[in-house]
């Protein structure tokens, strides 16, 4: 069996299980298997698989149909300009989310030596990635989960930060330290009545407690926004990303918490996702 035959009954395959990229993703778990670039597949299709790996590629199938996402199958996801180890721990790094790292480097000159706090690092992508640009600056990340504390720390060090990122276990509540030039934050934001209405591939895999911001989705964003206020510098800024449905409660909150807000930013689907703004 050659590429082409193989990848078009796999596309059929998970077609029939109404997964949303069907094409993109047989050709990204064959890449996995034959470990060679997607890339190679598009211009090989006469190359033949074996036995061995059409059963490995059919097994990857059979968890991509699952709803299983590709990120957690393969392993990794990229995000800005890196590679990220990714796993049920931590939630898959998505394209809307580089909107931080965008604002961030605005804010940082590149010879900045900043003291920077991600507040939920999850993986790690966002300040890693904001690291890898500033090489003067240094950073801690903090995360309820141990887990993800665990991802992130392999990230670092596969990025080569890991000498300037200080990574703390900890309830943002609890944690007390020196003040900030930058926090930057993706806390959970969705309301707990629409987890349940997520796309399968999240709300059966993604870990709850990076997704779930109680009852009006504004409990953690609260949290961060709070204690922001506390760990920032006069003049540093706060950079949060938010759903479209919270703006108003955002502008309002912020006010109350004596920030400005220089600008509230959107996402490649023209939906308001990034908060910018300075402590007063």
């Amino acid at each position: 069996m050659n590429y082409n035959f193989v990848l078009k009954k796999a596309y059929n395959f998970l077609e029939s299980f109404r997964v949303k990229n069907p094409i993109l993703d047989s050709e990204l778990l064959l890449s996995k298997i034959l470990n060679v670039p997607r890339e190679n597949l598009l211009i090989n299709f006469k190359k033949k698989i074996n036995d061995k790996e059409y059963r490995k590629f059919n097994n990857l199938l059979k968890k991509r149909a699952s709803k299983m996402p590709v990120a957690y199958i393969l392993g990794y996801k990229y995000f800005w300009k890196s590679k990220f180890l990714t796993n049920n721990s931590v939630l898959i790094p998505r394209p809307e989310t580089e909107l931080i790292i965008e604002e961030a480097l605005k804010f940082l000159q590149g010879n900045s030596s900043k003291k920077i706090i991600d507040i939920g690092t999850g993986s790690g992508c966002i300040i890693i990635s904001i690291l890898k640009e500033r090489p003067k600056c240094k950073g801690v990340a903090i995360d309820i989960s141990k887990n993800a504390i665990k991802v992130a720390k392999i990230n670092a060090k596969l990025q080569q930060v890991d000498n300037r990122i200080k990574f703390i276990n900890s309830d943002v509540d609890k944690y007390s330290s020196d003040k900030y030039d930058l926090i930057v934050s993706n806390p959970p934001y969705i309301k707990k009545i629409k987890i349940s209405r997520l796309e399968e591939d999240v709300r059966n895999f993604e870990p709850l407690i990076a997704l779930d911001g109680g009852y009006n989705g504004r409990s953690k964003l609260e949290k961060v926004i709070n204690k922001s206020s506390y760990l920032l510098k006069r003049n540093g800024k706060l950079i949060l990303e938010i759903s479209s449905d919270q703006v108003n409660f955002m502008i309002n909150r912020l006010k109350e918490n004596r920030f400005y807000i220089n600008r509230i930013s959107k996402d490649l689907s023209n939906k308001y996702r990034c908060v910018v703004c300075t402590k007063q």
